[in-house]
């Protein structure tokens, strides 16, 4: 059964009436984030399952996050977990639901002793402070999930100070650029059909025709013109700067837009290959520089949640080895 819950007295005479079925440290001491960001309500699913809405000043809204705690938290109170983040791909309308609902990710880390965090980056978020014409600071989704979510996980839900972070899409790209831009935070960073170079041939076209799909027209708003505005696109490009990623366990995979395996018959897209060329010319520039990564380009194969499930599972010793697991 699903319960919300709010902070207080009510919250407390909850757990103590529902007893084992909400885990024993579902009413703790309220947390926030440096800047003021909190949890207003919180709803637990299941006993490994719970979902958060947090007060952003970050996002100027609230934001959710969906949290899959460690088989053994309820029971061990004072133990903190290495952090896995999954960052999810644009216009997805389950949101930061998606993993959890297209993949077997809770199944897959039953056994593993790590808490998973599957932020909400919006509809198309970018996973970047918005330059807004320099108007105004939000949406800052960087801020929200790097320090107001972090700050949050770990204050309240014994997220641990180990780890990783892993992407699909865009999502691929947002693991990518918060591994280089908090250089250390993420031991390991996996990319699955992202688009780790945002400059490459195509791809600022690519990402305008991302923003316009999640209902975004003007695409200026994001970093500007990648000619006029370049500083902004180039500081916020993987490639640019991708001596930031040495010594981060790096795992990027993406197929080439045809039919798969895991695909119905006949079935292909547009964005894999986008996908694909982007990701080459990023891995390219990772050999050049001598910066070692876990490569897969694995050929025929869309861009779908099958082929990310895959992906998950195939990276897990990079992202495991990066939690210390």
């Amino acid at each position: 059964m699903k319960r919300t819950r709010r902070w207080g007295l009510l919250a407390l005479a909850m757990v103590a009436l529902l007893g084992s079925s909400i885990p024993a440290s579902a009413a703790p001491a309220p947390v926030s984030a440096d800047n003021g960001a909190k949890v207003v309500e919180e709803t637990w699913l299941d006993a490994r399952t719970v979902d958060l809405k947090i007060s952003s000043p970050a996002l100027g809204t609230t934001g959710m996050v969906r949290l899959l705690v460690p088989t053994g938290w309820a029971a061990q109170p004072t133990r903190t977990w290495p952090t896995l983040y999954l960052l999810h791909g644009c216009c997805e309308p389950v949101d930061y639901r998606s993993w959890d609902q297209f993949t077997d990710v809770k199944a897959f880390t039953a056994d593993k002793d790590a808490l998973v965090v599957m932020p909400t980056g919006g509809p198309a978020g970018m996973y970047t402070k918005w330059w807004n014409f320099g108007l105004r600071s939000t949406p800052d989704w960087d801020t929200f999930h790097t320090l107001e979510v972090r700050q949050i996980v770990e204050r309240g839900y014994r997220a641990g100070t180990r780890r990783a972070v892993a992407g699909l899409s865009i999502g691929g790209y947002g693991a990518l650029a918060y591994s280089y831009k908090h250089k250390g935070m993420f031991a390991a960073a996996a990319s699955y059909s992202g688009v780790p170079n945002t400059l490459n041939q195509g791809a600022p076209l690519f990402i305008q025709g991302i923003l316009a799909r999640a209902g975004i027209f003007n695409y200026l708003e994001l970093w500007g013109d990648s000619w006029g505005m370049r500083p902004i696109w180039t500081a916020n490009n993987p490639y640019d700067n991708i001596d930031g990623l040495r010594g981060t366990a790096l795992y990027i995979s993406c197929g080439n837009g045809k039919t798969g395996p895991l695909d119905p018959p006949g079935q292909s897209d547009i964005f894999e290959p986008q996908a694909l060329a982007s990701s080459v010319t990023f891995t390219d520039r990772l050999k050049a520089k001598g910066i070692p990564a876990t490569v897969d380009y694995y050929g025929d194969g869309t861009h779908s949640w099958p082929y990310w499930q895959r992906a998950l599972r195939n990276s897990w010793p990079v992202l495991a080895g990066g939690l210390g697991l």
